[in-house]
């Protein structure tokens, strides 16, 4: 069983940064395959970007150029560093981690993923 815990989130205003933290234990990230998925009130949740055990990456379009992925294998965290929000990445994101048997191509995928965290609330308001 791996356990994971996001933190990092908050209050921040249009065009501000925020990072968020990916805690793992229970087993090492070093293997998996890890992404961060959003779901904001009514809406389904997204795929936001994923990083590979050799540290590939892949990024959803919504994303692509203002948030980047990254992980310490060292410390078993992952992280997002989230640049010029918009009130429409407001939403509870989510870490999720696979069994480290995956394959790239499910990367979109929430099944692909076995472990959650519980969430960590971002809203982007003046």
């Amino acid at each position: 069983q791996v356990d994971v815990v996001e933190s990092g989130g908050g209050l921040v205003q249009p065009g501000g940064s925020l990072r968020l933290s990916c805690a793992t234990s229970g087993g090492t990230v070093t293997s998996r395959l890890m992404a961060w998925f959003r779901q904001a009130p009514g809406r389904e949740r997204e795929f936001l970007a994923c990083i590979r055990r050799d540290r590939a990456t892949s990024y959803a379009d919504s994303v692509k150029g203002r948030f980047t992925i990254s992980r310490d294998n060292a410390k078993n965290t992952m992280y997002l560093q989230m640049d010029t929000l918009q009130p429409e990445d407001t939403a509870v994101y989510y870490c999720a981690a696979d069994r480290g048997t995956s394959i790239w191509s499910a990367r979109y995928e929430a099944s692909t993923y076995a472990y959650w965290g519980q969430g960590t609330q971002v809203t982007v308001s003046s």
